[in-house]
């Protein structure tokens, strides 16, 4: 059961091929999956969002400020920094990878706060 605490993130893979993820757990023995797709780390994706270097603005923040300014990234659905005093990268997307394995789980929950609080993409 689960009860928000947390420590009662599942931690997925970070491999994805062809914008799947893995829906293995970390460190897994073995190939990656995603439903009936199998792969080899050869043919898995670059680690790095192809939503670096995209156009952001400033997601919609909670009372406390949350998530400070960061925008939300389309293909990672994560909140990432934007470039605001970057000669020719003003308001993109920081560079990020897909996922981040130290993320702190209050960061995964507050995100899934804000997506069932405010919404999603467009919002």
């Amino acid at each position: 059961m689960t009860t928000g605490a947390p420590d009662d993130i599942m931690r997925f893979c970070r491999s994805r091929r062809d914008g799947r993820r893995c829906t293995r757990p970390v460190d897994h023995a073995g190939l990656h999956r995603h439903r009936t797709v199998m792969w080899a780390d050869t043919g898995a994706d670059p680690l790095r969002c192809p939503g670096s270097g995209a156009p952001g603005e400033p997601a919609a923040t909670f009372p406390d400020g949350w998530p400070h300014g960061r925008a939300l990234c389309a293909a990672c659905h994560r909140f990432i920094p934007l470039h605001n005093f970057i000669p020719l990268h003003n308001g993109t997307l920081a560079p990020h990878d897909t996922s981040d394995p130290a993320e702190p789980a209050a960061e995964t929950h507050r995100r899934r706060e804000w997506f069932n609080t405010i919404g999603g993409l467009g919002s």
